[in-house]
């Protein structure tokens, strides 16, 4: 059973920072594709950034380009997610997701993702 549990989220002014952090019980976080999707009130839930598990390589939303940076510490076994220059449009409930299964392949949608934490809530103020 993989468990994850988000943390670092809060009330920032936009043009602040946060760093989020996902703590991942599983026994090595590289075979995993690890991710962020954010789901604000109203609206369906939306990738933000990944590391692929081909690989390691990275990727981000078009809205998350240039300002957020998603990395992990295999040894700690945690996913990070570095985000600059917020704005009120940040605004959200941010979840860690991680899937085994993407070995070749890669996905956006967050169908395809079978584990999730429990979400963190970000709040930016204008």
């Amino acid at each position: 059973q993989v468990h994850l549990v988000e943390s670092g989220g809060g009330l920032v002014q936009a043009g602040g920072s946060l760093r989020l952090s996902c703590a991942a019980s599983v026994r090595t976080l590289s075979l995993y594709t690890m991710a962020w999707f954010r789901q604000a009130p109203g609206k369906e839930r939306e990738f933000v950034a990944a590391i692929w598990r081909s690989g390691g390589s990275t990727d981000y939303a078009d809205s998350a380009k240039g300002r957020f940076t998603i990395s992990r510490d295999t040894a700690k076994k945690t996913l990070y997610l570095q985000m600059n220059s917020l704005k009120p449009d940040d605004t959200a409930v941010y979840y860690c997701a991680a899937d085994s299964s993407f070995i070749y392949s890669r996905s956006w949608r967050n169908d395809d993702y079978a584990h999730w934490g429990q979400g963190t809530q970000v709040t930016v103020s204008s």
